[in-house]
């Protein structure tokens, strides 16, 4: 492909923090900047075009354009220089007018500008700490004029030309409000400033000489000619509801003292980082915009202020509040009305004004509105939609929609459509969202939060998350382009997952350092990642391992991409061998057709790509874009629901609305009646008025004319009178103006010659005060010179004292040289012998120290006899005490043994009584229990025949009800044949009735006999129909003989179906006597197995106590052997209480027997009848088992 080129299309974002940052172009088009561009938007059309920064630029600092629109100014910073760019917007496409970056004095940046009314001049504030404000003919490239405005390092926030005078300027900053004036080439201040220095951020001319500025306290002051003529403060209180009123508290007309402002705020980062409470008080005024009633001003996060001029005087009072709405997408909807207002402006016909604010966002309103809503404050409007306030983390596109989805530091999500340039979808979340990707069909995204990895659907009106995973901190992620996979980065790791199931199927282990990007291959076989140690894997999706690395460890990589043929891999890294894009992303659209870029600024750019003859790029991959959206059932249902709802509420309405018009009618009719009576017999009165009125007319009408006639000859006779006086009167004063004339002229005369006199006068006052002067001037230079002797004669003097200084101090340094050279002499002589006598003594101590090692030697081995000596004396002494202790432990166990053997002959002597006691017991027992077995015997013997005539009764009870049934349906069956013969006795009496009839009309044709023959045969041939009654007799004879013969069949079925149920009674009758007998003798088993169990404890327990295992035996064995004792006592007490457990037995099968008997009801109930010998008897063989366990 040759080579392309990228044409900017749209953007969504701004540049908040540019001074300046919003105007109007004219009605219809207002100018932001973006990015590294400045937009002009048309706000009815939506279109967008572009002026492009300068190469290289580092960023806009500020903006400003001229009072006729042509021209635009843009302060950048172009490597690390200050420029100034100014361009034509008049001309199509906008170009370059001057640029201005030779400058010949000192400036880092330049942070506000301002155009001069005629668009000729242009003033411009360097930041401190030059603080130069600087007056440019910028069409010439010319300083007209330079001065330093503030020397202390206070920044300077505003600079402006007086609206009608070229030569007047305002500059506002911390501590300083001057008024400049250019004249003789030199800016010269005007005003001196009263009070307080106060932190002016904010001023805009209202008039010739009027300037109204705000502060950092909430106070808006009014300067006329550089003198204060009216002041206000804006207060935030806290009202009953909980939100914030802003009103103006304080209004004073004279001059004032305020308090020191306790904290210069220098920038707009640290006034937002002030404390909260200063805030919440005093309400910061960033922005102020004049228009023809009063001005606007921001008065507070998210509000602004409109004040109108009062008529009476030339002060201001609130007129309106403006506030920036709650968003209701926002995770906390009280945040979108706590950003700060940074700019206003009002359109030319000043019906839109529009804001930008400090999270990047453009807000409008149209004037009209505030004057419609009189008590409560209006609202701003998004002026395109919501922009990202943070910078952008992730960006994404699909190939089946025109979509880009974006996630920012702001904590939202938005979804972009960049063919219509409109913001689709936005949310927001309670985490950041660091990384973004769109699933190929559109519908789902997956997104990398502060804490987890979530999966979304996008829905028609919001983003819903169905999975989340617990990857924390995911600065990556990315749909493969088939969309079945998607892979997220965790760290070093790369986890991939599937879109199917949901589930991680892969992890993809090898980078030493955090990965940056990953990218898949065409086909989705292998994924590329790349990382900041400085490795480019490829990675085999179905082995999960590496198949090409390249490693540079001196490369920390940010971005790579693969070609579609997937054979050539392209890295971005910190080398620069590509293109190092920094701190932003770039995106291509999967047709080519667009660019997509965003950055740290929060801006998001859309670019048509163009080859080089400037035409589209052809389209290899056609596809169609699709217009499904997911909607959840629930959504839909209760969109139906409301839907529904709303129509009956239609319907309901229109019911109503009828009615009430209905009434209405009826009203207005009877209303309309009565006004027409009224009417009819006021036209009537009104008539008969008017003709009294007309004849009155008349009688007026002769006496006005005579009337007039009269004031006419008056009026003649009057004007003749005045014209006499008025002559007389004029030539009067004629001669007083003569006289008056030649007064002036001698009062001029006068004053010509006092002037005169006063210029000599003046002349000679000049001439003394300079002989005066320069009298005074020769005899400072006299003094002058005199002083300017002594210091050279001082000078003198202190050079001969110098002389002698240094001449004495080389005599003393010679005296301590020789002083010290002797005491050198002195202690060589000294090391010298104290080294002889060094060497003598180490001889001594050498040999001193060859003593010594022998000597020690020597103690050495005494030492080591004299320990082998006292080991064999320690070793003897612990067998004597081990055979002491030996001898001790004997002589105790003898005692502990005949201690054992006294208890346990106690012990036998007891247990011997236990015994006979035990034994005379359980004969006693046994005596007892025979009786009670016999009755158990006697009572199972009556349970079985009560068994045997219970299925008896239930035997009867079934054939009674098939006999009922039978019954029945002879019953319906006779029924039946009544109703039918009911309703041939019916048909009969009609048929006698019509044939009634029809022989009272024969009659009638008694006389004629031929017509009376006639009629005859008709009603023979209506009413005798032989064959039709031997038809009916045959059919119901047929159907008599189909009934029997069904009625037979069903019987032997019947008959047959007992006797089946009969068999199966008994097989599982038989079935059930044997489970009993099995369950029997298993529960003999237990009763034995318990027994032996028993008498095994017993046995371990006195084998136990006899062998005296432990001490605690004792105690154990008494509490054990004393409930035996309650047991044995007890017992007796429990076998009388037996007849009362036979009694709640035999309540219990009584129970069980109805309750069979209502199971047998209800399955007669039921058409298919169950076999009697299918129902179970559980209580039987419980109450059997029972018994049995207590027998035993």
């Amino acid at each position: 492909m040759s080579a392309v080129v990228a044409q900017t299309l749209h953007v969504f974002g701004l540049r908040s923090h540019v001074a300046n940052n919003i105007f109007y172009f004219d009605e219809q088009i207002i100018v932001f900047p973006s990015g590294n561009h400045c937009v002009k938007y048309n706000v009815d059309q939506k279109w967008q075009k572009f002026i492009p920064g300068s190469d290289k630029s580092q960023g806009m600092l500020a903006l400003s354009i001229s009072p006729n629109r042509r021209y635009l100014a843009i302060s950048e910073t172009v490597q690390e220089k200050p420029a100034i760019t100014i361009y034509e917007l008049s001309s199509i496409p906008c170009r370059k007018r001057k640029v201005l970056n030779n400058f010949d004095f000192q400036v880092q940046k330049f942070i506000s500008m301002a155009f001069s009314p005629d668009s000729k001049y242009l003033l411009a504030q360097t930041s401190p700490p030059e603080s130069n404000l600087v007056y440019w003919l910028w069409e010439k490239q010319k300083v007209m004029a330079i001065v330093t405005i503030d020397t202390q390092n206070n920044p300077v926030y505003q600079v402006s030309f007086s609206p009608q005078d070229n030569t007047q300027v305002c500059v506002t900053g911390n501590g300083m409000f001057k008024l400049l004036r250019f004249a003789e080439g030199t800016l010269k201040q005007t005003n001196f400033h009263r009070g307080e220095p106060q932190n002016y951020l904010a001023h805009t001319w209202v008039a010739d000489d009027q300037i109204v500025v705000g502060t950092d306290t909430g106070k808006l002051f009014l300067f006329e000619s550089g003198d204060q003529r009216w002041e206000t403060s804006i207060m935030v209180k806290e009202p009953t509801d909980g939100s914030k009123s802003l009103d103006v508290i304080q209004e004073s007309e004279s001059l004032i003292e305020f308090p020191p402002v306790s904290s210069p705020l220098p920038s707009y980062e640290q006034m937002v980082a002030a404390s909260s409470h200063s805030q919440m008080s005093m309400p910061q005024v960033f922005a102020i915009a004049a228009y023809s009633k009063g001005f606007a001003c921001s008065a507070g996060p998210g509000r602004v202020l409109l004040f109108e001029k009062m008529e009476e005087k030339d002060f201001y009072r609130e007129s309106r509040e403006i506030r920036i709405p709650v968003d209701p997408q926002s995770n906390d909807p009280s945040q979108s009305d706590k950003q700060d207002i940074l700019c206003l402006c009002f359109s030319p016909s000043e019906e839109t004004l529009v804001a930008s604010t400090s999270k990047n966002q453009l807000y409008s309103i149209t004037m009209s509105l505030t004057e419609i809503s009189k008590g409560e404050p209006a609202h701003f409007e998004y002026l395109m939609y919501p922009l990202h306030s943070a910078p952008i983390t992730g960006l994404a596109t699909c190939i089946r929609k025109p979509l880009i989805a974006t996630c920012s530091l702001d904590r939202s999500i938005r979804l972009w459509n960049y063919e219509t340039n409109t913001l689709e979808l936005f949310k927001e979340y309670q985490e950041e969202a660091y990384s973004i990707s769109l699933h190929p069909s559109g519908h789902f995204i997956v997104v990398g939060f502060a804490d987890k990895l979530r999966l979304m659907n996008l829905l028609i009106d919001d983003i819903r998350s169905f999975k989340e995973y617990s990857v924390r901190g995911c600065r990556e992620c990315s749909f493969s382009n088939g969309g079945h996979l998607f892979a997220a980065v965790n760290g070093n790791v790369i986890h991939v997952y599937t879109t199917t199931s949901l589930e991680n199927i892969s992890n993809l282990k090898g980078h030493t350092g955090k990965i940056r990007s990953i990218v898949w291959n065409a086909d989705d076989s292998k994924l590329i990642s790349g990382g900041t140690d400085g490795a480019v894997y490829e990675w085999n999706l179905s082995t999960g391992k590496r198949e090409t690395e390249c490693v540079l460890k001196s490369c920390s990589y940010n971005c790579v991409t693969v070609s579609p043929d997937a054979k050539i891999i392209f890295a971005v890294g910190s080398d620069h061998t590509l293109k190092e894009i920094a701190d932003s992303s770039m995106l291509l659209t999967f047709d080519d057709q667009f660019l997509l870029t965003a950055a740290e600024d929060g801006c998001l750019f859309t670019w048509k790509v163009f080859d080089k003859d400037g035409r589209g790029i052809k389209r290899e991959r056609e596809v169609g874009f699709a217009e499904e959206v997911l909607v959840t059932k629930t959504d839909m249902e209760e969109k139906a629901q409301v839907m529904l709802e709303l129509k009956t509420r239609v319907e309901e309405l229109k019911m109503e609305n009828e009615y009430q018009l209905r009434l209405k009618d009826i009203n207005y009719s009877e209303k309309i009646k009565e006004l027409t009576d009224k009417f009819i017999q006021e036209m009537e009165s009104l008539k008969t008025k008017n003709q009294v009125l007309r004849t009155e007319k008349e009688k007026q009408d002769v006496y006005h004319r005579e009337h007039i006639e009269d004031l006419l000859d008056k009026q003649s006779r009057e004007l003749q009178d005045l014209e006499c006086c008025n002559n007389q009167k004029l030539l009067l004063e004629y001669e007083k103006y003569q006289e008056l004339q030649l007064k002036s002229q001698r009062m001029q005369e006068e004053y010509e010659k006092q002037l005169r006199d006063n210029d000599e006068t003046k002349s000679q006052a000049l001439e003394e005060l300079t002989e005066f002067y320069e009298a005074k001037l020769q005899e400072k230079t006299t003094l002058l010179e005199e002083a300017q002797e002594d210091v050279r004669q001082q000078l003198r003097e202190f050079e001969e004292t110098k002389k002698q200084i240094e001449e004495d101090e080389d005599r003393e340094i010679q005296d301590i040289k020789t002083k010290y050279e002797k005491k050198l002499r002195d202690e060589k002589e000294s090391n010298l012998r104290l080294k002889g006598e060094t060497g003598i003594m180490r001889k001594k101590f050498s040999s001193l120290q060859k003593e010594i090692e022998e000597r020690t030697n020597d103690i050495e081995t005494l030492k080591g006899e004299q320990m082998k000596l006292q080991g064999v004396i320690k070793s003897l002494e612990k067998d004597i005490q081990g055979l002491k202790r030996e001898i001790q432990e004997r002589d105790e166990t003898i005692q502990d043994k005949e201690k054992r053997i006294y208890d346990l002959k106690k012990k036998n002597q007891e247990l011997g009584k236990f015994k006979f006691v035990l034994d005379y017991k359980i004969k006693e027992l046994k005596k007892q229990i025979e009786p009670r077995e016999n009755e158990i015997r006697v009572m199972k013997e009556q349970i079985q025949e009560m068994e045997a005539e219970l299925e008896n009764f239930c035997k009867q009870n079934t054939q009674l009800e098939l006999n009922i049934t039978e019954l029945w349906q002879k019953l319906r069956a006779t029924d039946q044949e009544m109703l039918r013969e009911r309703q041939k006795e019916r048909d009969l009496e009609a048929l006698v009735k019509r044939f009634k009839t029809d022989l009272h009309n024969c009659v009638a044709y008694i006389q004629e006999p031929r017509l009376l023959k006639e009629k005859v045969r008709g009603l023979f041939e209506k009413y005798v129909q032989r064959a039709d009654m031997v038809e009916i007799a045959g059919l119901n004879t047929d159907l008599q003989q189909e009934y029997t013969r069904q009625r037979e069949h069903l019987e032997r079925n019947l008959a047959t179906l007992k006797k089946k149920v009969v068999k199966e009674g008994e097989l599982h009758r038989t079935d059930y006597v044997r489970i009993m007998q099995e369950n029997v003798s298993l529960i003999q088993e237990i009763n034995e197995l318990r027994r032996e169990l028993k008498f095994t404890r017993s046995q371990v327990y006195d084998l136990e106590a006899a062998l005296k295992l432990t001490k605690k035996v004792r105690p154990q064995e008494v509490s054990e052997t004393e409930p035996s004792r309650d047991m044995l006592s007890t017992a007796p007490t429990a076998r009388l209480n037996e007849q009362e457990e036979t009694g709640r037995i035999i309540e219990m099968q009584r129970l069980e027997i109805q309750r069979l008997r209502d199971q047998i009801q209800e399955q007669e109930q039921v058409t298919g009848f169950h076999a009697l010998a299918g129902v179970r008897l559980p209580s039987l063989s419980n109450s059997e088992v029972d018994l049995e366990v207590k027998t035993n």
